[in-house]
């Protein structure tokens, strides 16, 4: 059975190749949705080769919803996207992919039922089909070759339906099974460090001294450290003084 979540329907309109249709189901799955209706495709219904290219997503296959018009899968709709990569000389709203989705969230979260309609792959969708859709979602492409592949324009919206609905990390550090340094490991391996150089004559010549512990004090700022880090850096430096003494 679909998931319970609440989410779009995406309609694939006369659909040519049961490959394409594979790769939307995968694409759909890949961010969470399982909401699949199929309008008159070309090769029939099921489709082996669309079982073969969904690479794990063949529950959505499965329970696709098959109809012979596109009337009959917007039946139960109460706002419908069309996507579309080129004019069309039709007067509606046309949101970018990312605005788009924002907007499904909010009418999905209000109880609405939303379909996001997609073309065959050889030239999208006529404009029959777009008159039927409330609002239109244009890829933005470029205009020199704007044909845009089925499955690839349904994994760009799904991709930025998650963006608006899921828990997206825009930025993250994988740290293992270790942690942040903390500012007295810092400080204590700046003062290491510095007493080390200090003997060594590095902070040359005196007048010069502030100026290059500020400097160098600035590097180890820049540069976050785990505890990890801090160890190899206390070892090497422990360690070059151990050398220097065998000499």
């Amino acid at each position: 059975m679909p998931s319970d979540k609440s989410q779009p329907s995406f309609v694939l309109v006369r659909p040519q190749m049961g490959e394409n249709i594979g790769a939307a189901a995968r694409a759909m799955w890949n961010f969470g949705l399982d909401r699949m209706r199929i309008v008159a495709p070309r090769d029939g219904w099921p489709n082996p080769k669309a079982v073969a290219m969904s690479s794990g997503a063949g529950r959505l296959l499965d329970e696709a919803q098959l109809y012979d018009d596109l009337a009959g899968a917007l039946s139960d709709s109460t706002f419908v996207f069309a996507t579309t990569a080129r004019q069309r000389g039709l007067t509606k709203p046309v949101y970018s992919p990312e605005r788009a989705m924002q907007l499904a969230a909010e009418k999905v979260a209000a109880g609405e039922k939303v379909c996001v309609l997609f073309g065959p792959e050889r030239a999208g969708l006529e404009n029959e089909d777009i008159a039927k859709a409330n609002a239109i979602i244009s890829v933005p492409v470029n205009p020199e070759y704007a044909s845009l592949n089925l499955g690839q324009c349904v994994l760009l919206t799904a991709y930025e339906w998650m963006r608006q609905t899921g828990d997206v990390v825009h930025e993250a550090t994988d740290l293992g099974k270790g942690d942040w340094a903390t500012g007295i490991e810092v400080e204590k391996l700046v003062e290491h460090y510095e007493d080390r150089l200090e003997e060594a004559g590095f902070f040359y010549p005196p007048e010069k001294a502030e100026g290059m512990k500020t400097n160098l004090r600035n590097l180890w700022s820049r540069m976050r450290m785990t505890r990890s880090d801090v160890q190899m850096l206390h070892g090497i430096m422990r360690q070059m003084v151990r050398w220097k003494d065998k000499g």
